[in-house]
Parts: structure tokens; C-alpha cells; sequence
């Protein structure tokens, strides 16, 4: 899917800005990127305006956060079903101590957690830490 139908599913406004750096994700959707990776792929770029797409492709449901073994946070692509509404990043994040990379597991889902009573959950984070197939 096009940069430019992925906003405008999103109702993102389309700007060169926000299809740069969608292309970015799109390029790099088997593994998740820092900031600094992000920063590198984009090239010459205001930090503000990066800051403020990332924030807001994170709330259109475009993109979800997603931590490393060193507490790193790192940006991954979601699933062409998130949206504003329904977030459906509660899988696993595997980081690998070798290469660093940091890949959505998607086909394995958090449990739902029974939790006492009172207790409401907002967010599941699930990291896992090991070597990746290409490194093992």
C-alpha cells in the first residue's frame, strides 16, 4: 500500500514529510527503529516536526512503540487493521542481544491477564530478550 493511502486511511493529511518518513517504516517493516535509525534513513529533517509525525502516527494508530533489552524506545509499523480506535499492538517484542534489533512477534499475542479486582489494564508490554535466527 501507497504512502499516501495509508495517511489518508489514517485521516493524516498528506504531506511530503509524512510519506518520507512512513516510506521509512514501510522500508523497515520486519524490525523496529530508534529514534537516531530514523533520523539517519530521513536524512536532513526538523526534530520538532519528527517528534510531532511520530506522535501523531503513533495516535492514528500507524505506528506503536515498542522497548528493547537496553530500555531503548524504538517505533515499529502496525498492522494494516490498527487505527485511532483500536490499537492491536499487544503482541511480543523480541530484541536481540547480538544485532540489537528489536522485531514484532506478531503471530504471538499477549494472554489476557486476570487481574484482582479493581485493577484495570491500560497497556501490555511484553519483551523478550535472546539471539534472532540470524544471528543464532
Amino acid at each position: 500500500m501507497e504512502p499516501a493511502v495509508i495517511l489518508s486511511n489514517h485521516n493524516l493529511k498528506k504531506t511530503a514529510f509524512r510519506e518520507k518518513l512512513l516510506s521509512v517504516f514501510m522500508s523497515n517493516s520486519e524490525r523496529a527503529l530508534s529514534n537516531s535509525e530514523i533520523e539517519l534513513a530521513l536524512g536532513e529533517h526538523d526534530r520538532i516536526t519528527l517528534y510531532r509525525t511520530l506522535k501523531s502516527f503513533e495516535k492514528a494508530g500507524i505506528i506503536h512503540q515498542a522497548s528493547n533489552h537496553q530500555n531503548i524506545v524504538q517505533y515499529a509499523i502496525c498492522h494494516s487493521d490498527c487505527n485511532m480506535h483500536n490499537h492491536n499492538d499487544d503482541h511480543i517484542h523480541f530484541s536481540c542481544e547480538s544485532c540489537g534489533t528489536t522485531s514484532c512477534l506478531n503471530d504471538i499475542s499477549s494472554e489476557v491477564l486476570k487481574l484482582p479486582k479493581g485493577y484495570k489494564i491500560k497497556e501490555i508490554t511484553l519483551s523478550v530478550t535472546g539471539v534472532c535466527p540470524q544471528c543464532n
